[in-house]
C-alpha cells in the first residue's frame, strides 16, 4: 500500500512522519503523474488558498477528483484539506474539490492567536479521548446526504466521513497519537 501526501504547501513532512512510523509506503506528491499506484493521498493543513492556487497550477484538481469520485483512491483532508475537499465554502468561491457534501466554514474559530487543543470523544478511534490541535481550523456548517459525522467540538461537527473521503478540523499529524491516521489506513483505504 501506498499513500501520497500532497506536497504543495503546508504539514507535508509531519504527515509523511507519521505513516512512516505506520510501516507504510509515504510519497510526496506534487504532479499528476505522482497519483499512480496509489491507494490513498492526504491533503494536510495548511492555507487552503494557496492549496487552491497550487492544485490548479500543477493540474491535479481533475485526477484527484476522478480518482477518489471512482473509489480508486481514498482521500484524507485535514484542517485546510477539509477545506479543499468540500462541496461548498462559506462565503468563498475558491477551487474545491467538492468530493464530500459538507459546507465548511474557514476560520471558524478565529485567527492564529485563538489556535487551540481540546480532547475530542471519537468513538471510532477508541474510548480513549484524542487530543486535537486546532490551528486556525474550520469546521463543518452543514452535512449533507452519506455524511456521517465522526466528532464534534461544541456543537459543531469536526470531523466526518463519506466512503472513501475522511476530513477533520484539525491536526492529528502534531500529536503522538497515531489512531487516526491508521484509521484512515485501514478502515478508509481499501
Amino acid at each position: 500500500m501506498r499513500i501520497g501526501v500532497l506536497a504543495l504547501q503546508g504539514a507535508v513532512s509531519e504527515h509523511l512522519a507519521v505513516l512512516e512510523k505506520l510501516g507504510v509506503d509515504a510519497v510526496r506528491v506534487k504532479k499528476p503523474e505522482h497519483l499512480e499506484g496509489l491507494s490513498g493521498l492526504i491533503i494536510p493543513g495548511g492555507e487552503s488558498t494557496t492549496l487552491g492556487k497550487l492544485m490548479t497550477k500543477y493540474e491535479l484538481f481533475s485526477p484527484v477528483r476522478e480518482r477518489v469520485q471512482q473509489g480508486k483512491l481514498a482521500l484524507f483532508g485535514t484542517c485546510a484539506g477539509m477545506i479543499m475537499a468540500a462541496r461548498e465554502i462559506v462565503g468563498y468561491d475558491q477551487p474545491r474539490l467538492g468530493v464530500i457534501d459538507i459546507t465548511v466554514r474557514r476560520n471558524a474559530y478565529g485567527r492564529q492567536v485563538d489556535s487551540f487543543e481540546t480532547d475530542l470523544e471519537i468513538p471510532v478511534l477508541g474510548p480513549e479521548p484524542f487530543r486535537a490541535v486546532f490551528i486556525r481550523a474550520p469546521y463543518i456548517e452543514k452535512v449533507g446526504t452519506g455524511v456521517e459525522v465522526l466528532a464534534s467540538h461544541d456543537g459543531h461537527p469536526v470531523m466526518a466521513q463519506s466512503g472513501n473521503v475522511l476530513v477533520a478540523s484539525f491536526h492529528p499529524e502534531l500529536t503522538e497519537d497515531y489512531r487516526l491516521h491508521r484509521y484512515f489506513v485501514q478502515q478508509v483505504v481499501k
